[in-house]
């Protein structure tokens, strides 16, 4: 049974677009082209948080922890402060910015393959996802209106991946004000979601969180009757992510409303052969802390 969105996309094919769109941006944090560019910024590669940090918070401008660890939500906040404000004295924001367009461009090619990024079928899947993220509003949405600021680039290319960015922090930053609603702080957030099992308790752990931090989340988890003794959520805990997870696609369903059905059905089309390169790529995570990108 599906429930209506109110805005006439079903919640199925808003959050189908979320999976088809979530490779696509993320593709920056894992491949070899995205970490060239950052090395010759003079960020340290043998890690990939340096890059990371700097790629996806450089729309925010020069911003200090305590801004990136609010936008980014789930880090923890001792993480996000051992690179930040760091980042920003290896390579100003702007210095950034041009790199990662750099990134995007060479990593793209290499796994699309030239063909693919000069075909038809890329550009027109850049004007519909463009058109659907210059539908989104971006109140009260840090990150989506950071990246909604920034010049359209000229190639279609760039044009796909920065409309699949903008799509993607609008839907993240609507999962933080349902994550607030639920009435989970970062960690419990974390906590809970691995509780449903989408992900490793270690696949996790990769966003900082200390032993006692976790085990302290667990059990206020635990005593609102989320969790069960073992970890692993409650019916109630399932139903409060299940609920989490309804209200982001509502939240996310603005500008696939505002592209329409059809449109929507076309990109999604279109999209189909970019996202099984990408995932083909082996360059993304088999498991991850978003729990999507399996073929």
């Amino acid at each position: 049974m599906t429930v209506d969105t109110g805005t006439g996309v079903e919640p199925g094919r808003v959050r189908q677009m979320w999976h088809l769109i979530e490779p696509l941006h993320a593709l920056l944090y894992y491949a070899p082209e995205a970490f060239d560019e950052a090395a010759r910024l003079g960020h340290d590669v043998g890690e990939r948080w340096p890059a990371y940090f700097a790629w996806r918070a450089a729309p925010l401008g020069p911003a200090g922890p305590e801004r990136v660890a609010s936008a980014f939500y789930g880090f923890s906040p001792d993480m996000v402060g051992r690179y930040v404000p760091a980042i920003w004295r290896t390579a100003a924001p702007e210095e950034v910015l041009a790199a990662r367009v750099r990134a995007v461009d060479r990593a793209y090619r290499g796994v699309l393959g030239e063909d693919t990024v000069a075909s038809p079928g890329i550009a027109e899947a850049a004007s519909l996802a463009r058109r659907a993220a210059e539908a989104a509003s971006t109140a009260g949405r840090p990150l989506a209106a950071a990246n909604a600021a920034l010049p359209w680039p000229d190639d279609p290319h760039l044009t796909l991946w920065q409309a699949a960015t903008i799509l993607r922090e609008h839907r993240g930053d609507g999962h933080l004000v349902a994550l607030l609603a639920a009435g989970l702080d970062p960690a419990e957030s974390l906590v809970s979601f691995a509780a449903v099992g989408a992900a490793s308790e270690k696949t996790f752990g990769s966003r900082g969180w200390s032993g006692a931090e976790w085990n302290a989340a667990r059990e206020r988890l635990a005593a609102r009757g989320l969790l069960a003794a073992d970890g692993t959520a409650t019916e109630a805990g399932r139903a409060l992510r299940a609920d989490v997870e309804l209200r982001t696609d509502r939240l996310a369903a603005e500008p696939w409303d505002a592209l329409g059905p059809d449109g929507t059905a076309r990109l999604a089309e279109l999209l189909g052969g970019p996202w099984l390169s990408v995932l083909g790529s082996g360059l993304l995570p088999a498991e991850n802390t978003l729990g999507i990108g399996r073929i």
